[in-house]
């Protein structure tokens, strides 16, 4: 039962750091494309910035929540939890 357990939690950090990929292709991809059309129909305003900085505050938190496994903390965290309160209560029936 752990080894499906640790495929499952393995899988979803896979399906987790490929989400971000795609999400970082696509940032790139999308900003390079704004870049050119502000480029290319310049009137003295670098309208690009905004998209790029907006969509970046978005992709930076989608990282560091990539990166640091936030779910996985919380996950041990509650698993730890759970044991506290079933140990209390295996106490408070003696």
């Amino acid at each position: 039962m752990k080894d499906t357990e640790e495929y499952l939690i393995a899988k979803k950090k896979v399906e987790n750091l490929k989400g971000f990929y795609i999400h970082l292709s696509v940032y790139i991809s999308v900003n390079i494309l704004l870049f050119a059309t502000n480029y290319f129909t310049f009137e003295g305003d670098w309208w690009f910035i905004f998209p790029l900085l907006g969509w970046g505050i978005g992709i930076t938190i989608h990282g560091v929540t990539t990166y640091l496994d936030y779910n996985r903390k919380s996950s041990d965290w509650q698993d730890r939890k759970i044991k506290e309160y079933m140990d209390r209560n295996k106490d408070n029936r003696r």
